[in-house]
């Protein structure tokens, strides 16, 4: 194992969005089965900790490849298009109103069942924009472009976090 590799090298994977939850699952306990602290017991403390530093190596790559807004983000970042989020919030005009759109129906929601439709609807966006991020990404190596659906992703996983609290409230 090589501690310089990207997540993708080092769990074995295509370079790509498109990934197989259950193939990154089961690498991520092979290699965690491979660099576990107690396997190197008899080899010293130092064998140990460098053995931990997988361990933590491990551990990140899993968090970035098992999610795919964190993938996404990971692969433009890669390609040299950071996300930077915190520095560049411009957004396309359609996707605002949108945005102002779901917080007044989140505002507006009296019912668990209203909160449910508006979970439903925004699900189905963020599917058509993984759906679009998968395009952009490994068909069209078109980085510049899926760092602004990053961005929405951002967006709506944030959202979407304040529709289950909201949901929460009613229960």
């Amino acid at each position: 194992m090589n501690l310089q590799a990207d997540d993708f090298e080092l769990f074995g994977l295509q370079r790509q969005f498109a990934q197989d939850r259950s193939a990154i699952d089961a690498r991520w306990k092979d290699l965690q089965r491979e660099a576990h602290p107690d396997k190197f017991a008899a080899q010293g403390a130092a064998a140990q900790r460098i053995a931990m530093q997988w361990s933590v190596r491990i551990n990140e790559a899993y968090q970035r490849l098992k999610d795919p807004l964190q993938r996404a983000a990971y692969l433009c970042e890669l390609a040299g298009f950071p996300i930077n989020a915190h520095s560049n919030t411009a957004m396309p005009t359609a996707f605002l109103m949108q945005q102002m759109e779901w917080r007044e129906a989140l505002d507006d929601a009296e019912s668990s069942k209203a909160l449910e439709a508006l979970v439903d609807t925004v699900q189905s966006s963020r599917q058509d924009v993984l759906h679009q991020c998968a395009t952009l990404l490994d068909e069209q190596h078109d980085y510049a472009a899926a760092v602004g659906l990053v961005r929405t992703l951002m967006f709506i996983e944030k959202f979407t976090q304040d529709l289950h609290q909201r949901l929460d409230s009613l229960a």
